[in-house]
């Protein structure tokens, strides 16, 4: 390895993370704002009805998943749909991490506690923009250039890992 492929390789991991963490910021956000949809149906009743305020849509999952074909076809539906109406797209490989960001909010963790017999489906979560001043928001504005630069580079739906705290 010479070492501008090594510097290279390092320049896109610690971009990687950055993103990472831009998303982080999103979904914190997010939650307190109350602007996030959880869950493949949950997503396709919300796409179906509103999409113009979907700002970005999170596919998540792990090895076990990619053998579902079910889910694998929904993925490709939602996928389908959001390219169709410019709907910023990520895959997120740790949807184990993606849970532990998604679960803060009190009501889940209550939820967790007193034994709710369903976990929640995290395959598929949706941001949506409450108002025209979220898009002045720079971890989201970090995000849709990351996904527009990716979309450029014939990445449709770029893959990243949302880093280990």
């Amino acid at each position: 390895m010479t070492l501008e492929e090594f510097s290279a390789g390092e320049q896109k991991t610690e971009r990687m993370d950055k993103v990472g963490d831009a998303l982080e910021e999103v979904l914190s956000k997010a939650l307190s704002q109350r602007t996030i949809t959880v869950g493949v149906y949950e997503a396709a009743k919300l796409l179906n009805v509103d999409p113009d305020n979907v700002v970005l849509c999170l596919l998540a999952a792990d090895e076990d998943d990619d053998r579902d074909v079910a889910l694998q076809i929904h993925f490709t539906l939602i996928q389908a749909f959001c390219c169709e109406n410019d709907i910023n797209i990520l895959r997120v490989s740790n949807p184990g991490r993606l849970a532990e960001l998604l679960l803060l909010e009190p009501d889940a963790s209550r939820a967790a506690s007193e034994g709710a017999e369903q976990p929640p489906d995290l395959h598929c979560v949706l941001v949506t923009n409450p108002h025209s001043s979220q898009w002045k928001d720079p971890a989201l504005s970090q995000l849709i250039c990351f996904c527009r630069e990716s979309r450029y580079m014939d990445q449709w739906v770029p893959v990243i890992n949302l880093p280990e705290r």
